[in-house]
């Protein structure tokens, strides 16, 4: 006889006189549910329209499916879940949990989803300094940089005499051969190697390494090479925290 897998109930028995069954009929589930606080969190600090408002969309309004704050915060929570890969989105845009993050349960177009695939994501990150004909939002690197400095500004109530700026450079690895990696002798892998600047926990600013990474056995250090200066964070000046910097490189 043919198996028959068309259950919609299974039972495990009991325990202490309850029922322990498995059923299919919960709807919608997510594992993600942690993601809830991280929204929370953005809405208390603004921090994905403050993000978004670093772009300049050239889009027609009356043809936009996905507004630039949901594309910009899709892919920022998504990172912060584990799912780095574009290509995770063409599943993600259907996900419950991230509908409730952008705001967005339903699409205004019927052969569109809540949010974003990986195609309208990869425009977004790809978008150059001034719209072109296939890349209608453009980004203002100098706004984007100062938001870091400003949210880490923001993060305390009081200015502080000094603040200690910790320049890290780190191995990010890469499994594919996207644009930019090199392979690191120190990291004995192919990786992107990025300066962070720290200030305690806080991320205050981050470049792309400007540079290709030595191919020798040396770890790679914070700060400038070869004459390079240190990284001054954007408007110190306009902040008594950041009068006085004491800088230091691991």
């Amino acid at each position: 006889m043919p198996t028959e897998c068309n259950a919609e109930l299974f039972d495990f028995g009991s325990v202490e006189g309850r029922a322990v069954e498995a059923a299919f009929d919960a709807g919608l589930v997510t594992s993600d549910a942690g993601a809830l606080l991280l929204g929370a969190t953005d809405r208390a600090i603004g921090m994905m329209g403050r993000f978004a408002a670093c772009f300049h969309d050239e889009r027609r309004p009356d043809l936009i499916e996905h507004e630039v704050a949901t594309l910009v915060g899709q892919r920022v929570f998504a990172i912060a879940l584990g799912y780095e890969d574009l290509n995770d989105h063409d599943e993600l845009r259907h996900d419950p949990m991230l509908a409730v993050l952008a705001g967005k349960l339903e699409a205004r177009r019927e052969d569109c989803a809540p949010v974003a695939g990986k195609s309208t994501l990869n425009r977004l990150e790809l978008s150059k300094l001034a719209p072109t004909r296939y890349h209608k939002t453009s980004h203002n690197p100098v706004a984007l940089k100062t938001l870091l400095v400003d949210l880490f500004l923001d993060a305390h109530d009081r200015a502080h005499k000094q603040i200690i700026l910790d320049l890290d450079a780190t191995d990010d690895p890469v499994h594919g051969e996207q644009e930019g990696r090199f392979f690191h002798g120190y990291y004995d892998c192919y990786c992107y190697l990025p300066l962070s600047v720290f200030c305690g926990r806080h991320l205050s600013g981050r470049q792309a390494a400007a540079r290709r990474p030595r191919c020798g056995g040396g770890r790679s250090r914070g700060g400038g090479a070869r004459g390079r200066p240190y990284p001054r964070p954007l408007a110190a000046h306009a902040h008594p925290a950041a009068r006085g910097l004491g800088l230091c490189s691991r």
